[in-house]
């Protein structure tokens, strides 16, 4: 055999195997963050599981603010049909994109119930409302905890993938689109730093 069939056989080689190699981790990366959005999905759930029942005890107390109601039941109908949609497609900018309008329109629907419940001192003192604030917020807090750990996960996707050589051949193996990140808009806000005055 000649030397310069044995390279070309060997460069060829070589290339295939790195090419399998970028392959298998753009493929791990990707489901590394599917995994991510799977444990937002549960929290999610478990947030839009919860307030239903805060509707209904605050409903028997606040009789006359329906529409405050009625806003925070629609704005959860939406919410669960963005995380639907982007359940089927995690990463992907339309759904991500859908999913964090109709969270950020739960978050003002729930802040004004917050804002209506305070006209009353009954509605606060009752221990099932407790339970139940107390509940959302523990989950308010593991969804904030789930999405860092998503948006992570994508990051790192997309930073492996849009890094050379792998930007040349990520198309060519099936990952051409660059994940989206999941961005609430209490996003800008924790990021800012608190502001102290005396």
């Amino acid at each position: 055999m000649n030397i310069t069939v044995i390279i070309i056989v060997a460069v060829v080689a070589a290339l295939f195997f790195f090419t399998i190699a970028v392959y298998n981790r753009l493929v791990a990366l990707k489901n590394r963050f599917q995994n991510a959005f799977s444990q937002i999905e549960v929290q999610l759930k478990r947030r839009y599981d919860l307030i239903p029942n805060l509707v209904e005890t605050a409903k028997s107390y606040m009789a006359h603010e329906r529409e405050t109601l009625e806003a925070v039941t629609q704005a959860r109908n939406q919410a669960l049909a963005g995380l639907n949609a982007a359940k089927a497609a995690p990463g992907d900018k339309g759904a991500m994109a859908q999913l964090s309008g109709a969270e950020n329109s739960l978050t003002g629907a729930l802040g004004r119930l917050n804002m209506v419940m305070e006209a009353y001192p009954d509605l606060k003192a009752s221990q099932n409302m407790a339970q139940l604030s107390e509940e959302l917020t523990s989950t308010e807090n593991r969804v904030a905890f789930s999405r860092q750990a998503f948006n992570d996960s994508v990051m790192e996707y997309n930073t492996y993938k849009q890094s050379f050589p792998q930007v040349m051949l990520a198309p060519m193996v099936g990952h051409g689109e660059d994940a989206s990140l999941l961005e609430f808009a209490d996003s800008a806000a924790i990021q800012e730093a608190p502001k102290v005055s005396f």
